[in-house]
């Protein structure tokens, strides 16, 4: 028997649905608040309505930005089962009820009907390391995009003649900035170099021509933070798919990437994709004979961006650096 509660995470409350009896919709919900307190006080309330232990219960939410993680983290620490869903998965489900209302209530027992009915995979936290990692890149691309707006805004300052107090407060801000990327730089490189087995997996990423420095950190972050079986998962993950739309005769859409990923990463392997196709014997092959056979440039690109992260799955995998497959 599964014992399912759905929960819909919001930023200050919890939706959390247990469903007694799936065949003749009897349900019961209840709100908790997403605080620690909230959190213990919820693993509580779900022991004692489906007098089980806690190991014995689990809990079905939808990956909600960052405000799911504290309680995933805390129900995975005392023992019980977790599983976090894609939005759009659950969404799509939704649709195949025909459900029309939208709100935290109903969202709950979507979850728990999605954990009675359909496939899941249990979730695994991060290692600590690895959410240092993620935690150290996001803050630097943060970093990263103020200063590109900064230099904009300097750019147009110098163009309209803004007073020199104007450009003045601009330069500051950009010499800061500038400062905390070094140093965010460093402290990230110092973070891999500390932890062997880090040190080790970007070492074999950037024996691959065509991955440095930025999108090696990006891939070993990625690869280290999901169970991927297949460099075709990982590469689906970051939105690096063909998506056909077609159907009989008259329907022919353009193939297109699935997009559905993380877009910053997908950003960064532009670049690293374009000088593979020059120096990596294995994406420029695929490159010349994907134009050779009439495809775009850019639909080739997005090929060999592809194939770039099945080499980085790869490597990783078998712990070997990098060996051009052909000759």
């Amino acid at each position: 028997m599964k014992y399912i509660i759905g929960i819909d995470v919001g930023k200050a409350k919890l939706d959390c649905c247990w469903i007694q009896d799936i065949a003749a919709g009897k349900i019961k919900t209840k709100v908790w608040p997403n605080t620690p307190k909230g959190h213990q006080e919820l693993l509580t309330w779900a022991s004692l309505q489906l007098g089980v232990s806690t190991e014995q219960i689990t809990f079905v939410m939808e990956a909600t930005g960052v405000y799911h993680e504290a309680l995933a983290y805390h129900l995975h620490g005392a023992g019980a089962g977790v599983v976090v869903t894609n939005p759009a998965q659950v969404r799509d489900y939704a649709k195949s009820l025909a459900v029309r209302t939208k709100n935290d209530r109903k969202d709950s027992v979507v979850l728990a009907r999605f954990g009675h009915t359909q496939p899941w995979r249990v979730w695994q936290p991060e290692s600590p390391e690895i959410r240092e990692l993620r935690a150290l890149l996001s803050r630097l691309e943060a970093v990263q995009k103020d200063l590109q707006r900064e230099n904009n805004r300097q750019e147009k300052a110098q163009i309209s003649a803004a007073s020199e107090e104007v450009q003045r407060s601009i330069e500051l801000v950009i010499q800061a900035l500038e400062k905390e990327k070094r140093r965010l730089e460093h402290l990230l490189d110092d973070h891999i170099d500390r932890h062997p087995g880090l040190k080790k997996d970007r070492a074999l990423l950037e024996s691959i021509p065509g991955v440095g420095r930025v999108i090696s950190r990006y891939m070993l972050a990625v690869y280290r933070s999901r169970n991927f079986r297949k460099g075709r998962q990982m590469a689906a993950y970051l939105g690096l798919v063909p998506v056909e739309h077609s159907s009989g005769s008259s329907v022919r859409a353009r193939p297109r990437l699935s997009k559905a990923g993380n877009a910053v990463i997908r950003a960064k392997l532009y670049m690293p994709a374009v000088v593979s196709t020059r120096h990596n014997p294995d994406t420029k092959a695929l490159y010349e004979r994907l134009c050779a056979n009439g495809k775009a440039k850019m639909s080739a690109i997005g090929a060999v961006m592809r194939k770039l992260v099945h080499i980085c799955f790869g490597v990783l995998k078998h712990q070997q650096t990098y060996s051009p497959l052909l000759a």
